[in-house]
């Protein structure tokens, strides 16, 4: 009797603790990500990160893996330059190697590819996709561009408020993976474009050419982690770390 006054409890500890796993299985649970500190602190610097050898190199990341927070956390930023632009650019040197491709820059790559060489395609463009991106956001940045770029936007779109409302309108659209872009085109007049999974206004199969000087990555792996599928939040959040004054330089080293 003792025995069996002892396991009672036991057994109802047992079917509690399964009972709650069971619960646990059928409810979505919000993990905690690693704080900005303990993040970095694991992470060590983007500097540490190198590229096989090979025509193409990793553009150096201007800022700390933790320098976007709260916008882009350190795990997600260090996440997608060291895995995935890194696997990129890794991936573009065997496509190139021993070709004619070998030896040009990025953007001749780009003008010259086959777009039916997916190979080449996609890695090409998630290396061109990405070095833009990093530099287009900095830590401090968000606002209005200035000069003559911020007259060139009022010129074409009306406002720098319509800009804005277009941009973000065509970067929550464009369906599934892809980029969101601010070129000039082959005019020379603004335009906003997107396109699907790596491709870019420079390859000659995109519906709109153009020369891009503001990249926004809509790729899941760029915001699922902070944001899960509130992409719209994710692109607000962008324009808080746009670069404005490197963005006015692309576009000055257009115009010239």
């Amino acid at each position: 009797m003792k025995k069996l006054n002892f396991l009672i409890p036991v057994l109802f500890l047992f079917v509690t603790l399964l009972s709650c796993n069971d619960k646990k299985l059928t409810e979505v649970v919000e993990v905690p990500l690693p704080t900005t500190e303990q993040a970095v602190s694991v992470m060590g610097s983007p500097d540490d990160v190198k590229a096989d050898e090979g025509s193409f190199q990793l553009e150096k990341l201007p800022y700390a893996y933790n320098a976007l927070s709260p916008n882009i956390s350190a795990t997600t930023l260090e996440m997608h330059y060291s895995k995935h632009y890194l696997t990129y650019t890794n991936n573009l040197n065997k496509a190139v190697l021993g070709t004619p491709l070998e030896n040009l820059t990025i953007e001749e790559v780009l003008s010259k590819l086959d777009p039916n060489d997916a190979t080449l395609r996609n890695n090409a463009g998630g290396y061109y996709n990405h070095s833009l991106y990093w530099k287009c956001m900095a830590p401090k940045a968000g606002g209005q561009p200035s000069g003559s770029l911020l007259e060139a936007i009022n010129k074409d779109f009306g406002s720098f408020d319509t800009f804005t409302s277009l941009f973000k309108d065509q970067a929550t659209k464009q369906f599934g993976s892809g980029w969101a872009w601010l070129i000039v085109d082959r005019t020379g007049k603004l335009q906003v474009t997107s396109t699907p999974n790596q491709d870019n206004p420079l390859m000659r199969n995109a519906v709109v050419l153009g020369t891009p000087i503001l990249a926004l990555d809509v790729w899941e792996h760029a915001y699922y982690l902070d944001y899960q599928y509130r992409r719209k939040n994710y692109i607000d959040g962008f324009f808080n770390v746009i670069n404005w004054k490197k963005v006015e330089e692309n576009y000055s080293a257009i115009k010239k």
